[in-house]
């Protein structure tokens, strides 16, 4: 299926990631560029989704809140949690079904998570991946003219108390856990993000995976990526 584009931007402050995203995002609807995934971790913050409640931010405190155009209630970005953002084709055919690309997105957690011993699983109607009640992934995703931003937060060792401040996503039954304190171990963010990429490529079919360098990406800039033929065809959404 072609080539995924992976960046790994180490911890970026959550407008600046927003604004890469829609970066890239415009380029993807102007001309034929390869599907990309961003992997960061963000600085403390609160985000809500367009469906979003103001009354889901309990104790914000300090921490800066942004409203965001993906789907879901409050959530909370930090150091220690894995946060991706799929910017993906899905104008064709095969592709276009959003609910079925949020489905693939939470077993790719789901297999990752297996990986070290943690049997997580879906809980439907609530989008996300689950260990029982306890909440370790969340997923909110945008589409604009058929390419997907946003994504989703894998918590690994993450400073669960600032979930604390919010309802996370508005679910006010739920808990929320992380990889380190189901485990009772330190966990390598490395080793998750490699493992999760692992899984996206199979998941959905590329045929390699290669890295963008800084120089590619211009990060911070207005430079435009280099581009990669794919073979999905883009037949509108």
């Amino acid at each position: 299926m072609g080539t995924l584009l992976f960046k790994e931007l180490g911890e970026m402050e959550y407008p600046a990631a927003l604004s890469l995203q829609e970066r890239l995002v415009e380029l993807k609807q102007k001309e034929k560029l390869a599907d990309i995934v961003l992997l960061v971790e963000h600085p403390h913050v609160f985000t809500i989704g367009r469906s979003g409640k103001d009354s889901s931010l309990l104790r914000p405190g300090e921490v800066p809140v942004y409203r965001a155009s993906r789907g879901g209630d409050a959530t909370y970005h930090g150091p220690g949690q894995l946060v991706v953002y799929p910017l993906l084709d899905l104008r064709s055919t095969l592709r276009r079904d959003v609910h079925r690309y949020l489905r693939q997105i939470e077993r790719i957690v789901i297999h990752t998570l297996r990986g070290f011993g943690l049997r997580a699983e879906r809980m439907p109607p609530w989008t996300g991946v689950w260990l029982e009640k306890r909440k370790i992934a969340s997923i909110g995703v945008a589409v604009k003219r058929g390419i997907t931003y946003h994504g989703l937060a894998l918590n690994v060792k993450t400073d669960l108390s600032y979930f604390q401040r919010i309802i996370p996503c508005g679910l006010k039954w739920a808990e929320v856990t992380s990889m380190e304190k189901e485990l009772g171990r330190e966990i390598p963010m490395a080793q998750v993000r490699e493992r999760f990429l692992s899984h996206f490529v199979k998941e959905f079919g590329y045929a390699e995976l290669t890295e963008l360098c800084h120089e590619d990406i211009q990060i911070g800039s207005r430079s435009r990526p280099p581009v990669v033929p794919t073979t999905s065809a883009s037949n509108g959404f």
